[in-house]
């Protein structure tokens, strides 16, 4: 009697913490324009919306909205098999970092098209 007791309480409790979630602030960042990602700290997370206008080699492309450009590194991973063109909006969401010249860029970790 006490075992089914305690396999029900167990069984209970995870099913209630598998129902709740996260009402705190989110990683995902403000959304920013390219203007002000350009001044923001390294390892900020940003979010930006506009379009991806190029490719520039590997897993690097160039990211433009109404303020300026910036590169964007994106893995396979994250395009998620869709096809996304110059006048496609989307919204980035990832890691400002600075490559070994200098260079700013965006670590993508999510990418959104926008309707």
């Amino acid at each position: 009697m006490k075992l089914l007791l305690a396999s029900a309480l167990v069984v209970g409790l995870t099913v209630s913490t598998a129902n709740a979630q996260f009402t705190g602030p989110s990683a995902r960042g403000a959304t920013s324009t390219v203007a002000q990602v350009q001044s923001a700290r390294i390892n900020t997370y940003v979010t930006v919306t506009g379009n991806i206008i190029d490719h520039q080699r590997k897993n690097y492309y160039t990211f433009r909205d109404e303020t300026g450009e910036i590169r964007v590194e994106i893995e396979p991973s994250v395009w998620r098999n869709r096809n996304v063109g110059p006048t496609d909006t989307v919204r980035l969401m990832g890691e400002l970092d600075r490559n070994s010249a200098g260079n700013l860029y965006i670590w993508v970790k999510s990418l959104d098209l926008v309707k």
